[in-house]
């Protein structure tokens, strides 16, 4: 997939999502008391909080029963899956030759989803938050990253799982949104190529600067 058929594809998908949210937030405008959205309004105009105390902005403003609350639970989880599959769409396009890991692939669409239920479980307990640490360190994880470059996406698939845990959809959407076109962007001008250096994504122009120059033909 070229750079600029990537950013048409990421507008486009962008743009169906954004809208179709906006339409039922028209067509029902008392929906969002029930949504997980808000919340990085709420992180940045607050004031500190106690930081052993839950965050606020975990809160919806009327979800009061279980089923409205697994209705929040679902658009959570949900919202974490449409902003983290773009970003596999980046990896799948961008990412060099041999080099490509499909396992990272799922994992950057399944660890946001991860993370958020994660982030709801332990955000009223202190003592669950030490013990996940605890059960996360007990785990060796065997497949080491093959580069800097994808420690970046799981960064990314990290902060839209916390960004969707906290109530602040709209927060993982604009991550995804401004960190995806930056590495289409990245892409398509092959910036900080040179000669000899030790290339992450994919060749774009036709011109890999990081081959060895062909040895001369003997005549």
């Amino acid at each position: 997939m070229r750079a600029r058929q990537l950013i048409l594809r990421l507008t486009i998908y962008y743009v169906i999502i954004v809208g179709a949210v906006l339409l039922a937030m028209y067509l029902w405008p008392g929906i969002r008391g029930y949504l997980p959205i808000g919340g990085a309004e709420q992180l940045v105009t607050q004031p500190s909080h106690n930081p052993l105390k839950a965050s606020e902005a975990v809160r919806a403003a009327h979800v009061e029963n279980l089923g409205q609350s697994l209705f929040w639970l679902a658009v959570a989880m949900a919202g974490a899956l449409f902003a983290s599959l773009p970003v596999s769409w980046v990896y799948m396009a961008a990412r060099s030759g041999d080099e490509y890991d499909q396992s990272l692939v799922h994992t950057i669409i399944v660890l946001p989803m991860v993370v958020t239920g994660i982030v709801i479980i332990v955000q009223n307990s202190l003592a669950l938050a030490f013990s996940l640490a605890g059960i996360a360190g007990a785990v060796r994880f065997r497949n080491s990253l093959k580069s800097s470059g994808d420690a970046l996406f799981i960064l990314l698939a990290v902060s839209i799982g916390l960004s969707a845990g906290i109530g602040a959809v709209e927060l993982a959407a604009l991550v995804s949104i401004v960190l995806n076109y930056t590495f289409a962007v990245l892409w398509l001008t092959e910036f900080g190529e040179r000669e000899g250096m030790k290339r992450y994504l994919a060749d774009y122009d036709g011109v890999d600067r990081s081959r060895p120059p062909d040895p001369p033909k003997k005549k």
